[in-house]
């Protein structure tokens, strides 16, 4: 069998890995794996039409400043798969191209499309759902009150779970290797992660930096690390060539992509507390039992857009998945440093409030189950043979 898969970002990308290594459990013979991927794919034998990165852009004003080249990819890649003939597409994520790229497909074709992320039609935009319906076949779903959603659009869908639940936990030795080796001692140490889009750091990392100064001026004991994403680690090594504080800068150049993994868990492992963007790394976060504080902006027109359509009052997997609100977060006007230094201080002086969010997140999510990859396999085989 052969499947062509589209990722745009690095959550797509772990998701595109887990599904492939899925694939390998469930098929008793070889599958063939092209499209659009990250480095975990590309890592995995999967070949790339492009580097992933110049389609990983978020937010309605970033988009469109980029939209002739964004419509160049989407064409290029809608004609790749028609060329293909896969037995089906799997987009990942990234709905503002992956589904533009499906449209086209399904008006040229019958090749079985699947969508692996469902939209949050809980949050905001409920008709997205029904529009997906006219080019979507199956979704694959990561939270399990996702799929009545898709279900009564018109699709099938199943609940596999979050890829975060089987990915490695540092161990307490790790962590406190980790706090020996850049001489942390007993103090307190939070982490600074602003996110792995250029269109986020660019815009959160100056708000993030300036949040951890107003720390710093209340418990200067805090000391402070960074691990930068591959993907825009040049980015925030100039955001922060000015910024005069003490900062453990993470780079993941540094070491093999094994060991540059391994030492950023042992410093979530580590660390107290977190100030992070809103996305998968409050699932990984949740994962190692760090608390965190969510803190995420956009542009002007992205502000105005989503604000008038959002339904949920959080955007927060772990407050999502645990039905809590037991994580704070400062999106839009409120991310300010202010909002987010109060909130990380007072993280740190009762970080207990979100264990319990953190390990029901997890369990919620399939921990201790079968592999979300695998089961994401197995519902995209199980889809395939019923059409057949």
């Amino acid at each position: 069998m052969n499947f062509f898969l589209i990722a745009g970002e690095p959550s797509g990308d772990r998701l595109g890995a887990a599904l492939i290594q899925g694939f390998d459990k469930r098929l008793s013979y070889p599958a063939d794996f092209i499209g659009v991927g990250g480095t975990k794919m590309i890592g995995m034998g999967f070949d790339s039409l492009f580097p992933m990165e110049e389609i990983s852009i978020m937010g309605v004003g970033e988009i469109l400043s980029r939209y002739f080249f964004l419509k160049k990819r989407i064409a290029q890649t809608a004609q790749s798969v028609l060329d293909a003939k896969p037995d089906a597409l799997i987009t990942i994520d990234l709905p503002e191209f992956n589904l533009r790229v499906a449209d086209i497909v399904r008006k040229h074709s019958d090749i079985p499309i699947i969508h692996y992320v469902a939209p949050t039609v809980w949050a905001w935009r409920p008709n997205r759902a029904v529009k997906m319906a006219n080019f979507i076949d199956h979704v694959l779903a990561l939270l399990p009150f996702e799929p009545p959603y898709m279900t009564a659009a018109g699709m099938s869908c199943d609940f596999v779970g979050h890829p975060v639940v089987e990915e490695p936990v540092a161990s307490e030795n790790a962590a406190s290797a980790f706090r020996e080796r850049y001489e942390l001692g007993d103090n307190p140490v939070v982490l600074c992660l602003p996110g792995s889009r250029i269109s986020e750091v660019t815009r959160l990392a100056p708000v993030f930096m300036q949040t951890l100064s107003k720390i710093k001026e209340q418990r200067p004991e805090v000391r402070f690390v960074l691990p930068a994403a591959s993907e825009v680690v040049s980015e925030l090594r100039a955001i922060m060539s000015d910024w005069q504080e003490d900062i453990i800068f993470l780079d993941p150049r540094d070491q093999s992509p094994e060991q540059g993994l391994a030492h950023k868990r042992a410093a979530f492992r580590a660390a107290d507390g977190a100030l992070a963007a809103s996305g998968t790394v409050s699932l990984e976060l949740a994962a190692s039992e760090t608390p965190m504080v969510i803190g995420y902006d956009m542009s002007w027109i992205s502000r105005q857009i989503i604000g008038r359509l959002v339904r949920t009052d959080t955007v927060t997997l772990v407050n999502l998945v645990s039905e809590t609100r037991d994580v704070p977060e400062f999106i839009g006007p409120s991310c300010t440093p202010s909002n987010l230094a109060k909130a990380v201080l007072e993280v740190l002086e009762s970080p207990e409030r979100q264990l319990s969010a953190m390990r029901n997140t997890m369990q919620r999510l399939g921990k201790g189950d079968t592999a979300p990859g695998e089961r994401a396999a197995e519902s995209v085989l199980n889809f395939i043979f019923q059409r057949k």
